[in-house]
């Protein structure tokens, strides 16, 4: 499961021989690479014969690399683990998903973390952004009367920059946005031009009932067809029934759930 940012990460390896017995190293060292490419090397120590542990606190959100290595003998393993972004999107909050699911322990909390985040990306490839955050993209505008943002819905557009400069190309109170289409336009009836770098803010300040409710249901259908023989899934078949494969997430939403988000759908082409 993926870290939270800022959390220290228990890094293990075993240093095994080459008959496979575990055993004391003369050295131990082991590697986090970053997303960016930087390394680090927190210090490792001995727990018991041959098991090494480190701790690493993470810093920055992505996939990373841990690559231990041990001297006499000579032994090396190699591993990955994500960390995740400071702030998520999550359709559903961990509490609503536990009360949808009837589950009363907090053992399976971060694996059900896991669940939400992956019931997003879902529901966001149906009906687009839900999730409020911060995007950003290039344009490249010659005399246009819009540009139209590729995330909608739109909230707000806080910056435009030029791509090349950095400097601001047009203030964000002279702009008018369709929060709908992610047209944005000149208040005073100008045009837009150069390559264009806009910052903005897309997705749903309040999020409708029936993507709430079908990300409930991916949600149960995920977080069940994963557990093979724990029984049936609760609220019968007909909610949580899969009859066709949808292109690009083949049996991962039931019927009824596809159902809920079609008010909202995006148009056929648009990501």
């Amino acid at each position: 499961m993926p870290f939270d940012l800022g959390a220290a990460v228990r890094l293990t390896g075993e240093c095994r021989d080459p008959d496979g017995n575990l055993t004391t190293a003369a050295t131990a060292v082991v590697t986090v690479t970053l997303p960016d490419g930087t390394a680090h090397t927190p210090a490792a120590v001995e727990t018991n014969t041959g098991r090494y542990q480190a701790d690493y606190v993470t810093t920055a959100p992505g996939r990373h690399t841990v690559r231990w290595l041990w001297t006499q003998p000579a032994a090396a393993y190699t591993d990955v683990f994500d960390v995740q972004e400071e702030a998520p999107p999550a359709i559903l909050s961990l509490a609503d998903a536990r009360k949808h699911l009837n589950r009363v322990s907090t053992t399976d909390d971060d694996e059900m973390r896991f669940w939400i985040n992956a019931t997003t990306r879902v529901v966001e490839n149906f009906v687009g952004p839900v999730v409020v955050r911060s995007c950003t993209e290039e344009h490249q505008v010659r005399n246009a009367d819009t540009v139209v943002l590729r995330r909608t819905p739109v909230v707000a557009v806080t910056a435009v920059e030029s791509a090349l400069t950095g400097a601001v190309s047009y203030a964000v109170d002279s702009l008018g946005v369709d929060g709908d289409t992610g047209e944005v336009f000149r208040l005073d009836g100008g045009l837009l031009s150069g390559r264009l770098r806009f910052t903005y803010r897309a997705g749903r300040t309040v999020i409708a009932e029936n993507i709430s409710g079908a990300a409930r249901i991916i949600l149960q259908h995920l977080w069940e067809t994963q557990r093979a023989g724990r029984g049936g899934l609760a609220g019968g078949s007909q909610d949580y029934a899969v009859t066709e494969p949808i292109p690009g997430l083949g049996y991962a939403v039931p019927n009824r759930a596809v159902q809920l988000l079609d008010p909202d759908r995006l148009p056929p082409g648009v990501a």
